[in-house]
């Protein structure tokens, strides 16, 4: 009973877009025959919509926002720039992770004879339709509302499920300013 009704309270704090972002995950799954789950969460780990039988829905995206913040560390501390996608292979398939608008997270979970291209198009088609769902309701202008693979947004606080002991204390992302590639690009060029 109170597991029904705590349920039934995160349902009504989910965006009114859920079930259209249900909807675009049954369509993804329906042009990529590989696809064997999708989830949308948001950036902080509430899942938002999932389609993936057999999957752990909250466990998968707390599991995710933990990678994600230790990706934004490798690629700020290689300068690598803000990541939109992260690919994993693994023994029996792919995980793909996409950027989805300014606060959600699309993961797809595909077998091992995945066409990748096809994977990446559909993927990033999706998580454009799903970002745009979620950020019509979002009540946050864009200015003011940070990228979802954003260091500001993404945090480490999620605890792999299961881990005794464990914390949930947040581990902030650092950020450094860099200089524009633009400046180093426009330096003049001479051929002979």
């Amino acid at each position: 009973m109170i597991r029904a009704l705590r349920q039934r309270a995160e349902r009504k704090q989910k965006p009114a877009a859920e079930a259209e972002v249900r909807a675009e995950l049954r369509r993804l799954r329906s042009r990529l025959p590989r696809l064997t789950g999708a989830l949308a969460t948001c950036a902080d780990g509430t899942v938002l919509a999932d389609d993936a039988p057999g999957v752990a829905a909250e466990e998968a995206a707390a599991l995710t926002t933990t990678v994600l913040a230790a990706v934004l560390r490798l690629a700020d501390g290689t300068g690598r720039g803000t990541p939109s996608e992260l690919v994993v292979r693994g023994d029996s398939g792919y995980l793909a992770t996409y950027a989805a608008g300014r606060s959600t997270v699309l993961t797809l979970l595909c077998e091992d004879a995945v066409n990748l291209g096809r994977l990446h198009l559909e993927g990033r088609r999706s998580a454009a339709r799903i970002g745009e769902l979620v950020d019509r309701q979002s009540s946050v202008p864009p200015a003011l509302d940070p990228a979802p693979l954003s260091p500001a947004t993404v945090t480490a606080a999620a605890v792999v499920p299961g881990a005794t002991g464990a914390t949930t204390t947040p581990a902030s992302v650092p950020t450094r300013a860099r200089p524009s590639r633009t400046a180093e690009a426009t330096a003049p060029t001479t051929h002979s």
